[in-house]
Protein backbone atom coordinates (compact mmCIF):
# COMPACT_ATOMS: atom_id res chain seq x y z
CA UNK A 1 0.00 0.00 0.00
CA UNK A 2 2.19 2.93 -1.24
CA UNK A 3 1.21 6.61 0.08
CA UNK A 4 0.95 9.83 -1.81
CA UNK A 5 3.94 11.45 -2.21
CA UNK A 6 4.53 14.20 0.34
CA UNK A 7 2.75 12.43 3.10
CA UNK A 8 3.01 13.62 6.59
CA UNK A 9 4.79 10.84 9.11
CA UNK A 10 5.00 12.00 12.29
CA UNK A 11 4.43 11.59 15.87
CA UNK A 12 2.38 13.68 18.49
CA UNK A 13 3.08 14.78 22.17
CA UNK A 14 1.79 17.34 24.87
CA UNK A 15 3.36 19.64 26.99
CA UNK A 16 1.84 18.75 30.33
CA UNK A 17 2.53 15.28 29.41
CA UNK A 18 6.01 15.04 28.34
CA UNK A 19 7.72 18.36 29.69
CA UNK A 20 8.03 18.67 33.43
CA UNK A 21 10.01 21.56 34.63
CA UNK A 22 6.89 22.77 36.48
CA UNK A 23 9.14 24.74 38.50
CA UNK A 24 9.75 27.01 35.65
CA UNK A 25 6.41 28.12 34.84
CA UNK A 26 2.76 29.25 36.68
CA UNK A 27 0.43 26.25 37.33
CA UNK A 28 -2.40 25.07 35.30
CA UNK A 29 -5.49 23.33 35.91
CA UNK A 30 -3.90 19.92 35.39
CA UNK A 31 -1.70 20.91 38.32
CA UNK A 32 -4.34 21.64 40.56
CA UNK A 33 -5.87 19.08 39.62
CA UNK A 34 -3.34 16.47 40.59
CA UNK A 35 -2.76 17.59 43.69
CA UNK A 36 -6.54 17.19 44.82
CA UNK A 37 -7.40 13.47 46.63
CA UNK A 38 -8.60 10.64 44.24
CA UNK A 39 -8.22 12.81 41.02
CA UNK A 40 -5.21 10.93 39.73
CA UNK A 41 -4.05 7.44 40.11
CA UNK A 42 -1.92 6.92 42.79
CA UNK A 43 -1.43 10.79 43.34
CA UNK A 44 0.57 11.27 39.89
CA UNK A 45 1.86 14.63 38.77
CA UNK A 46 3.41 15.97 35.47
CA UNK A 47 6.25 17.74 37.66
CA UNK A 48 9.22 15.84 35.79
CA UNK A 49 6.76 13.75 33.32
CA UNK A 50 8.92 12.69 31.02
CA UNK A 51 11.71 15.42 31.78
CA UNK A 52 11.58 16.58 27.88
CA UNK A 53 12.30 20.20 29.06
CA UNK A 54 15.84 18.97 29.33
CA UNK A 55 16.34 15.97 27.60
CA UNK A 56 14.90 17.54 24.27
CA UNK A 57 17.92 17.63 22.29
CA UNK A 58 17.94 14.21 22.83
CA UNK A 59 14.62 13.62 22.34
CA UNK A 60 14.69 15.19 18.35
CA UNK A 61 17.33 13.27 17.87
CA UNK A 62 15.59 10.32 18.47
CA UNK A 63 12.98 11.29 16.17
CA UNK A 64 15.37 12.03 13.43
CA UNK A 65 17.12 8.49 14.00
CA UNK A 66 13.33 7.08 13.36
CA UNK A 67 12.85 8.81 10.05
CA UNK A 68 10.23 10.79 11.13
CA UNK A 69 9.05 13.90 8.96
CA UNK A 70 6.80 16.03 11.33
CA UNK A 71 6.66 16.52 15.07
CA UNK A 72 3.41 17.19 16.54
CA UNK A 73 3.77 19.18 20.32
CA UNK A 74 1.87 21.51 22.10
CA UNK A 75 2.97 24.63 23.40
CA UNK A 76 2.49 25.67 27.27
CA UNK A 77 0.38 28.47 27.73
CA UNK A 78 1.51 28.53 31.14
CA UNK A 79 5.16 28.29 30.57
CA UNK A 80 4.59 31.36 27.92
CA UNK A 81 3.33 33.10 30.63
CA UNK A 82 6.00 32.57 32.49
CA UNK A 83 8.75 34.36 29.49
CA UNK A 84 9.32 30.66 28.48
CA UNK A 85 8.75 30.87 24.63
CA UNK A 86 12.41 30.54 23.96
CA UNK A 87 12.28 26.96 24.79
CA UNK A 88 9.89 26.61 21.97
CA UNK A 89 11.87 28.99 19.84
CA UNK A 90 15.16 26.42 20.00
CA UNK A 91 12.79 23.53 19.54
CA UNK A 92 11.98 24.68 16.63
CA UNK A 93 15.28 25.46 15.36
CA UNK A 94 16.06 22.26 16.21
CA UNK A 95 13.92 20.03 14.44
CA UNK A 96 14.45 22.26 11.64
CA UNK A 97 18.25 21.09 11.86
CA UNK A 98 17.30 17.73 11.63
CA UNK A 99 14.80 18.00 8.98
CA UNK A 100 11.67 17.58 10.44
CA UNK A 101 8.73 20.37 10.33
CA UNK A 102 7.33 21.68 13.71
CA UNK A 103 3.80 21.26 13.83
CA UNK A 104 2.58 23.23 17.19
CA UNK A 105 -0.62 22.61 18.75
CA UNK A 106 -1.42 25.98 20.48
CA UNK A 107 -3.71 24.50 23.31
CA UNK A 108 -3.67 20.68 24.41
CA UNK A 109 -5.59 21.16 28.14
CA UNK A 110 -3.22 23.24 30.36
CA UNK A 111 -5.06 26.17 31.35
CA UNK A 112 -3.72 28.82 33.68
CA UNK A 113 -5.18 28.33 36.69
CA UNK A 114 -5.66 32.07 36.70
CA UNK A 115 -7.67 32.11 33.98
CA UNK A 116 -9.71 29.41 35.49
CA UNK A 117 -10.12 31.25 38.74
CA UNK A 118 -11.55 33.98 36.71
CA UNK A 119 -14.12 31.88 35.28
CA UNK A 120 -12.41 29.49 33.19
CA UNK A 121 -13.42 28.99 29.58
CA UNK A 122 -17.29 29.17 30.18
CA UNK A 123 -16.17 32.60 30.79
CA UNK A 124 -15.87 34.81 27.27
CA UNK A 125 -13.03 36.15 28.32
CA UNK A 126 -10.90 33.21 28.23
CA UNK A 127 -11.33 33.11 24.47
CA UNK A 128 -10.20 36.53 24.15
CA UNK A 129 -6.86 36.09 26.34
CA UNK A 130 -6.00 32.59 23.88
CA UNK A 131 -6.23 34.89 21.24
CA UNK A 132 -3.64 36.93 22.39
CA UNK A 133 -1.97 34.26 23.26
CA UNK A 134 -1.72 32.64 19.95
CA UNK A 135 -0.61 35.88 18.50
CA UNK A 136 2.17 36.27 21.13
CA UNK A 137 3.43 32.84 19.87
CA UNK A 138 2.21 33.27 16.19
CA UNK A 139 4.69 36.61 16.19
CA UNK A 140 7.81 34.26 17.99
CA UNK A 141 7.82 31.25 15.59
CA UNK A 142 5.45 31.84 12.57
CA UNK A 143 8.47 32.64 10.26
CA UNK A 144 9.58 29.15 10.96
CA UNK A 145 6.21 27.19 11.68
CA UNK A 146 3.56 26.78 8.73
CA UNK A 147 1.43 24.47 9.77
CA UNK A 148 -0.69 25.33 13.19
CA UNK A 149 -3.21 23.48 15.43
CA UNK A 150 -5.25 25.55 17.61
CA UNK A 151 -6.69 23.24 20.11
CA UNK A 152 -6.49 19.34 20.50
CA UNK A 153 -10.08 17.74 21.59
CA UNK A 154 -11.85 20.95 22.84
CA UNK A 155 -14.68 18.07 23.26
CA UNK A 156 -12.80 16.33 26.00
CA UNK A 157 -11.74 20.28 27.47
CA UNK A 158 -15.11 21.33 27.89
CA UNK A 159 -17.35 17.82 28.68
CA UNK A 160 -14.69 15.93 30.96
CA UNK A 161 -13.77 19.32 32.11
CA UNK A 162 -17.25 21.12 33.02
CA UNK A 163 -19.23 18.41 32.84
CA UNK A 164 -18.30 15.25 34.38
CA UNK A 165 -15.33 16.58 36.09
CA UNK A 166 -12.84 13.18 35.53
CA UNK A 167 -10.23 15.75 33.87
CA UNK A 168 -9.21 19.28 34.96
CA UNK A 169 -10.70 21.50 36.36
CA UNK A 170 -13.13 19.28 37.69
CA UNK A 171 -16.35 20.74 37.51
CA UNK A 172 -19.78 19.05 36.70
CA UNK A 173 -22.25 21.97 35.37
CA UNK A 174 -23.60 20.33 32.03
CA UNK A 175 -24.32 24.22 30.88
CA UNK A 176 -21.18 25.80 31.98
CA UNK A 177 -19.79 22.98 29.82
CA UNK A 178 -22.11 23.98 26.77
CA UNK A 179 -20.79 27.43 27.61
CA UNK A 180 -16.93 26.02 27.46
CA UNK A 181 -17.34 24.09 24.56
CA UNK A 182 -19.00 27.58 22.23
CA UNK A 183 -15.75 29.56 23.82
CA UNK A 184 -13.26 27.05 22.95
CA UNK A 185 -15.20 27.28 19.57
CA UNK A 186 -14.40 31.01 19.57
CA UNK A 187 -11.19 30.73 20.66
CA UNK A 188 -10.37 29.16 17.67
CA UNK A 189 -11.67 30.99 15.42
CA UNK A 190 -10.05 33.92 16.86
CA UNK A 191 -6.53 32.34 17.44
CA UNK A 192 -6.43 31.18 13.68
CA UNK A 193 -7.06 35.22 12.68
CA UNK A 194 -4.44 36.14 15.15
CA UNK A 195 -1.66 34.13 13.68
CA UNK A 196 0.31 34.81 10.70
CA UNK A 197 -2.12 34.90 7.57
CA UNK A 198 0.87 32.85 5.77
CA UNK A 199 0.13 29.90 8.11
CA UNK A 200 -2.12 27.07 7.49
CA UNK A 201 -4.20 26.79 11.10
CA UNK A 202 -6.66 24.28 11.75
CA UNK A 203 -8.25 22.28 14.86
CA UNK A 204 -7.93 18.54 16.16
CA UNK A 205 -10.86 17.26 16.93
CA UNK A 206 -11.56 13.85 18.81
CA UNK A 207 -14.59 12.75 16.65
CA UNK A 208 -16.81 10.15 17.71
CA UNK A 209 -17.40 7.25 15.24
CA UNK A 210 -21.13 6.93 16.68
CA UNK A 211 -23.33 3.90 15.74
CA UNK A 212 -26.42 2.14 17.00
CA UNK A 213 -26.78 -0.69 19.13
CA UNK A 214 -29.48 -1.84 17.29
CA UNK A 215 -31.75 -0.77 14.38
CA UNK A 216 -34.22 0.70 16.02
CA UNK A 217 -35.52 4.23 16.08
CA UNK A 218 -35.27 5.18 19.03
CA UNK A 219 -31.31 3.91 18.75
CA UNK A 220 -30.95 6.04 16.04
CA UNK A 221 -32.08 9.03 17.91
CA UNK A 222 -29.57 7.84 20.53
CA UNK A 223 -27.03 7.76 17.89
CA UNK A 224 -28.31 11.23 16.66
CA UNK A 225 -28.14 12.88 19.94
CA UNK A 226 -24.72 11.54 20.56
CA UNK A 227 -23.27 12.38 17.31
CA UNK A 228 -24.44 16.12 17.40
CA UNK A 229 -22.64 16.70 21.20
CA UNK A 230 -19.66 14.82 20.05
CA UNK A 231 -19.04 15.85 16.40
CA UNK A 232 -21.47 18.36 15.13
CA UNK A 233 -21.37 20.93 18.34
CA UNK A 234 -18.07 21.86 16.87
CA UNK A 235 -18.13 20.82 13.08
CA UNK A 236 -21.37 23.06 13.04
CA UNK A 237 -20.08 26.63 13.36
CA UNK A 238 -16.36 25.33 12.28
CA UNK A 239 -17.60 24.23 8.52
CA UNK A 240 -21.27 25.52 8.03
CA UNK A 241 -21.11 28.98 10.03
CA UNK A 242 -24.41 27.56 12.82
CA UNK A 243 -24.57 25.19 15.56
CA UNK A 244 -27.25 22.50 14.17
CA UNK A 245 -30.68 23.02 15.06
CA UNK A 246 -31.43 19.82 17.01
CA UNK A 247 -28.48 20.15 19.46
CA UNK A 248 -30.28 23.58 20.50
CA UNK A 249 -33.39 21.27 20.79
CA UNK A 250 -31.90 18.42 22.28
CA UNK A 251 -29.91 20.84 24.83
CA UNK A 252 -32.58 23.42 25.33
CA UNK A 253 -33.53 22.43 29.18
CA UNK A 254 -29.60 22.61 30.13
CA UNK A 255 -29.03 25.96 28.60
CA UNK A 256 -31.08 28.75 26.13
CA UNK A 257 -27.74 29.26 24.68
CA UNK A 258 -27.79 33.09 25.00
CA UNK A 259 -24.15 33.23 25.24
CA UNK A 260 -24.03 32.80 21.90
CA UNK A 261 -23.60 36.36 20.73
CA UNK A 262 -24.66 37.96 16.98
CA UNK A 263 -21.76 37.13 14.49
CA UNK A 264 -19.80 34.28 17.08
CA UNK A 265 -20.92 31.44 14.44
CA UNK A 266 -19.06 33.64 11.15
CA UNK A 267 -15.74 34.39 13.40
CA UNK A 268 -15.83 30.76 14.86
CA UNK A 269 -15.66 29.61 10.82
CA UNK A 270 -12.29 30.85 9.75
CA UNK A 271 -10.86 29.52 6.82
CA UNK A 272 -9.14 25.95 7.84
CA UNK A 273 -5.89 24.66 6.33
CA UNK A 274 -6.90 21.45 7.87
CA UNK A 275 -9.12 19.60 9.59
CA UNK A 276 -7.44 16.94 12.38
CA UNK A 277 -8.65 13.82 13.22
CA UNK A 278 -7.52 12.12 16.53
CA UNK A 279 -9.35 8.81 16.25
CA UNK A 280 -8.98 6.04 19.08
CA UNK A 281 -12.46 3.44 19.46
CA UNK A 282 -15.85 3.89 17.94
CA UNK A 283 -19.04 3.82 20.37
CA UNK A 284 -22.16 2.23 20.12
CA UNK A 285 -25.10 3.81 22.01
CA UNK A 286 -28.46 2.46 22.90
CA UNK A 287 -31.76 4.62 24.09
CA UNK A 288 -31.91 3.95 27.77
CA UNK A 289 -29.15 1.96 30.22
CA UNK A 290 -30.83 -0.98 32.33
CA UNK A 291 -30.81 0.76 36.02
CA UNK A 292 -27.35 0.70 37.91
CA UNK A 293 -25.54 0.10 34.60
CA UNK A 294 -21.82 1.36 34.32
CA UNK A 295 -21.51 3.92 31.76
CA UNK A 296 -19.06 2.51 28.96
CA UNK A 297 -18.15 5.77 26.96
CA UNK A 298 -14.40 5.38 27.46
CA UNK A 299 -13.92 8.58 29.37
CA UNK A 300 -13.28 7.34 32.95
CA UNK A 301 -15.71 6.41 35.80
CA UNK A 302 -16.89 10.05 37.15
CA UNK A 303 -20.51 10.31 38.68
CA UNK A 304 -21.75 12.43 36.69
CA UNK A 305 -22.69 12.43 32.58
CA UNK A 306 -20.39 14.16 30.06
CA UNK A 307 -23.24 14.21 27.60
CA UNK A 308 -25.57 17.26 28.74
CA UNK A 309 -29.38 16.52 27.18
CA UNK A 310 -28.48 13.17 26.94
CA UNK A 311 -27.94 11.67 30.25
CA UNK A 312 -30.34 8.72 29.54
CA UNK A 313 -28.37 6.87 26.08
CA UNK A 314 -26.43 3.83 27.11
CA UNK A 315 -22.96 3.18 26.10
CA UNK A 316 -22.02 0.02 24.89
CA UNK A 317 -18.58 -2.15 24.99
CA UNK A 318 -18.60 -3.52 21.31
CA UNK A 319 -16.78 -6.89 21.18
CA UNK A 320 -13.62 -7.86 20.09
CA UNK A 321 -9.67 -7.19 21.34
CA UNK A 322 -9.15 -3.91 23.66
CA UNK A 323 -6.03 -2.21 24.55
CA UNK A 324 -4.74 -1.59 27.68
CA UNK A 325 -7.23 1.43 28.22
CA UNK A 326 -10.31 -1.08 27.45
CA UNK A 327 -11.03 0.32 24.10
CA UNK A 328 -12.12 -1.56 21.02
CA UNK A 329 -9.91 -2.03 18.01
CA UNK A 330 -11.82 -0.89 15.26
CA UNK A 331 -10.04 0.76 12.07
CA UNK A 332 -13.13 0.83 10.00
CA UNK A 333 -14.50 4.06 12.69
CA UNK A 334 -11.18 6.05 11.20
CA UNK A 335 -12.07 5.62 7.37
CA UNK A 336 -15.77 6.03 8.47
CA UNK A 337 -14.49 9.63 10.15
CA UNK A 338 -12.34 10.73 7.39
CA UNK A 339 -14.62 9.74 4.42
CA UNK A 340 -17.24 11.65 6.06
CA UNK A 341 -15.62 14.77 6.25
CA UNK A 342 -14.44 14.09 2.97
CA UNK A 343 -17.63 14.30 1.94
CA UNK A 344 -19.04 17.28 4.02
CA UNK A 345 -16.04 19.62 3.30
CA UNK A 346 -15.03 18.70 -0.19
CA UNK A 347 -11.08 19.72 -0.70
CA UNK A 348 -10.58 20.11 2.81
CA UNK A 349 -6.80 18.64 3.79
CA UNK A 350 -7.10 16.34 6.47
CA UNK A 351 -5.04 15.05 8.88
CA UNK A 352 -4.78 12.40 11.49
CA UNK A 353 -3.76 14.19 14.27
CA UNK A 354 -3.20 11.14 16.75
CA UNK A 355 -3.50 7.45 16.66
CA UNK A 356 -2.36 4.91 19.06
CA UNK A 357 -2.98 2.26 21.52
CA UNK A 358 -1.83 1.86 25.05
CA UNK A 359 -0.61 -1.51 25.84
CA UNK A 360 1.76 -3.57 28.16
CA UNK A 361 5.49 -1.35 29.43
CA UNK A 362 7.29 -4.18 26.92
CA UNK A 363 9.69 -3.50 24.59
CA UNK A 364 8.52 -5.83 22.43
CA UNK A 365 4.85 -4.67 21.37
CA UNK A 366 3.45 -6.54 18.39
CA UNK A 367 -0.20 -5.52 19.42
CA UNK A 368 0.78 -1.80 18.92
CA UNK A 369 2.41 -2.45 15.62
CA UNK A 370 -1.23 -4.76 14.41
CA UNK A 371 -3.14 -1.43 15.55
CA UNK A 372 -1.25 0.91 14.07
CA UNK A 373 -1.20 -0.92 10.69
CA UNK A 374 -4.44 -1.95 10.68
CA UNK A 375 -5.06 2.26 11.14
CA UNK A 376 -3.02 2.87 8.48
CA UNK A 377 -4.64 0.42 6.06
CA UNK A 378 -7.39 2.10 6.86
CA UNK A 379 -6.22 5.78 6.31
CA UNK A 380 -5.23 4.22 2.78
CA UNK A 381 -8.81 3.10 1.79
CA UNK A 382 -9.65 6.54 3.20
CA UNK A 383 -7.72 8.10 0.50
CA UNK A 384 -8.53 5.68 -2.43
CA UNK A 385 -11.98 6.34 -1.44
CA UNK A 386 -11.82 10.32 -1.98
CA UNK A 387 -10.52 11.60 1.51
CA UNK A 388 -7.61 14.35 0.93
CA UNK A 389 -5.93 12.86 4.02
CA UNK A 390 -2.22 14.63 3.69
CA UNK A 391 -0.62 13.27 7.01
CA UNK A 392 -0.49 11.16 10.29
CA UNK A 393 0.70 11.60 13.39
CA UNK A 394 1.45 8.64 16.22
CA UNK A 395 0.16 9.07 19.38
CA UNK A 396 2.58 8.73 21.33
CA UNK A 397 5.87 9.19 20.41
CA UNK A 398 7.07 8.59 24.24
CA UNK A 399 5.49 7.25 26.98
CA UNK A 400 4.13 9.98 29.31
CA UNK A 401 1.55 11.19 31.70
CA UNK A 402 -1.83 9.39 30.71
CA UNK A 403 -4.03 12.39 32.71
CA UNK A 404 -6.33 10.86 34.91
CA UNK A 405 -4.59 7.43 34.79
CA UNK A 406 -1.25 8.91 36.09
CA UNK A 407 2.07 7.01 34.20
CA UNK A 408 -0.19 3.66 34.53
CA UNK A 409 -0.48 3.50 30.74
CA UNK A 410 1.88 3.73 28.16
CA UNK A 411 1.38 5.05 24.59
CA UNK A 412 4.84 5.16 23.71
CA UNK A 413 6.39 3.84 20.58
CA UNK A 414 9.27 4.65 22.86
CA UNK A 415 9.66 2.88 26.09
CA UNK A 416 10.59 5.59 29.40
CA UNK A 417 11.58 4.59 32.48
CA UNK A 418 10.61 7.03 35.11
CA UNK A 419 13.31 6.45 37.41
CA UNK A 420 16.28 6.81 35.11
CA UNK A 421 14.20 8.90 31.96
CA UNK A 422 15.91 6.74 29.57
CA UNK A 423 14.09 5.82 26.78
CA UNK A 424 14.31 2.57 24.54
CA UNK A 425 12.52 2.24 21.17
CA UNK A 426 9.83 -0.45 21.18
CA UNK A 427 9.27 -2.69 18.18
CA UNK A 428 6.81 -0.23 17.24
CA UNK A 429 9.36 2.62 16.66
CA UNK A 430 11.31 0.57 14.81
CA UNK A 431 8.61 -0.74 12.41
CA UNK A 432 7.36 2.22 12.08
CA UNK A 433 10.46 4.09 10.64
CA UNK A 434 10.64 1.28 8.31
CA UNK A 435 6.92 2.61 7.04
CA UNK A 436 7.97 6.79 7.81
CA UNK A 437 10.99 5.79 5.58
CA UNK A 438 9.25 3.93 2.68
CA UNK A 439 6.06 5.89 2.64
CA UNK A 440 4.16 2.24 2.15
CA UNK A 441 3.16 -0.47 4.51
CA UNK A 442 3.92 -4.15 3.40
Amino acid sequence: MEFPEGFLWGAATAAFQIEGGAELRGPCIWDTFCRTPGKVRGGDTGDVAADHLRLWREDVALMAELGLGAYRFSVSWPRVRSGGIGFYDALVDELLSHGIQPCPTLYHWDLPQELEDAGGWPERGTAYAFAAYAEQVGRALGDRVGLWTTLNEPWCSAFLGYASGVHAPGRTCPADSLRAAHHLNLAHGLAVAALPSCARAGIALNPSAVRPLTGSAADADAARRIDALANRIFTGPLLHGAYPQDLLEDTAAVTDWAFVRPGDEALIRQPLGFLGVNYYTPAVVSASAAPGAPRADGHGAGGRSPWPGADSVAFHQPPGELTDMGWSVDPTGLHALLTRFAREAPGLPLLVTENGAAYAPGLHDPQRIRYVREHLAAVHRAIADGAPVEGYFLWSLMDNFEWAYGYGKRFGIVHVDYGTQVRTPRSSARWYAGVARSGRLD
